[in-house]
């Protein structure tokens, strides 16, 4: 029996790196899984991952920042499992640079994945949390709903040359505990994950070799430069960078029974100290 046996789980960008770790996670306690990710093969082949594990999956494939996406992602779970359990707000990516190169479109397009895109996917699902609640209270039952935005701690100390990022997950942050004051009265656990440096294919490439991953149509850079991996390990007590299943373990805190009376919180998991 796991701690999330039955739960109906939507996490997105979980086709991939931290997410799909997430993913994992939540299916190995139980979950059920509305998978995403921005490109079909990925997401499909982590549906058939997780049926091949035994746990019943499906896949709401495109760009969390559409106009439409969020009532389609929300209405796949409905439609196919008729419950919201958990929501992760995970997808994300970085398109960095100083301010005075920085373009409107890098701006919003940060602003649009981190912060609209969340808080389309919420207000999509608030008439199925509110009916779903309702129901478990005419039935006498207590249940308790948890809603994880992923947020960085380039929100908690700033980084340079990531304005528009560190904006969009101190905004994260906000709606957090705006939305946990909101929805307590439904039973709806609220809280954000403030992740450091873990190592994915976002940031295991060598910046120096002009490394690039195609978003919604665009070249983007990722990596860092060695130099500053070392120097990063070196700051840190625990002397390296995260892994996407340590990334996972801190999100699933916040989706277990234990955390049933725990809201508006955030945690770094970052192998640090503030």
């Amino acid at each position: 029996m796991g701690k999330l046996d039955g739960k109906v789980a939507l996490v997105t960008g979980s086709g991939r790196g931290i997410g799909q770790a997430i993913a994992l996670k939540l299916a190995s306690e139980g979950a059920r899984l509305v998978i995403n990710d921005l490109d079909a093969e990925p997401a499909h082949e982590m549906v058939e991952t997780l049926k091949k594990m035994g746990t019943q999956a499906v896949a709401c494939v495109g760009n969390v920042s559409a106009p439409d996406f969020a009532d389609r992602f929300v209405n796949t779970a409905m439609s196919h499992f008729k419950g919201i359990d958990i929501l992760v707000n995970n997808a994300g990516f970085t398109w960095d640079d100083v301010v005075q190169k920085m373009s409107d479109e890098q701006w919003y397009a940060i602003i649009d994945c981190h912060m609209t895109a969340p808080f389309r996917i919420i207000r999509a699902a608030y008439p199925h949390i509110k009916a779903l609640h309702a129901a478990d209270k005419e039935a006498g039952r207590e249940v308790y709903r948890k809603i994880v935005n992923i947020s960085s701690t380039s929100a908690l100390n700033g980084n340079a040359g990531q304005l528009n990022y560190s904006g969009a997950k101190s905004g994260v942050i906000g709606m957090t505990r705006a939305l946990a004051r909101e929805w307590g009265r439904f039973n709806v656990n609220v809280n954000a994950v403030a992740f450091g440096l873990i190592h994915t294919r976002m940031t295991s490439a060598d910046a120096k070799a002009g490394a690039t991953v195609k978003i919604d149509g665009r070249d983007i850079r990722v990596g860092l430069n060695p130099e500053l991996l070392k120097a990063h390990a070196q700051r840190n007590p625990l002397g390296r960078g995260g892994t996407p299943e340590e990334a996972a373990g801190g999100v699933y805190l916040f989706c277990s029974p234990e955390s049933n009376y725990i809201t508006g919180q955030t945690i770094a998991v970052a192998g640090n100290v503030q």
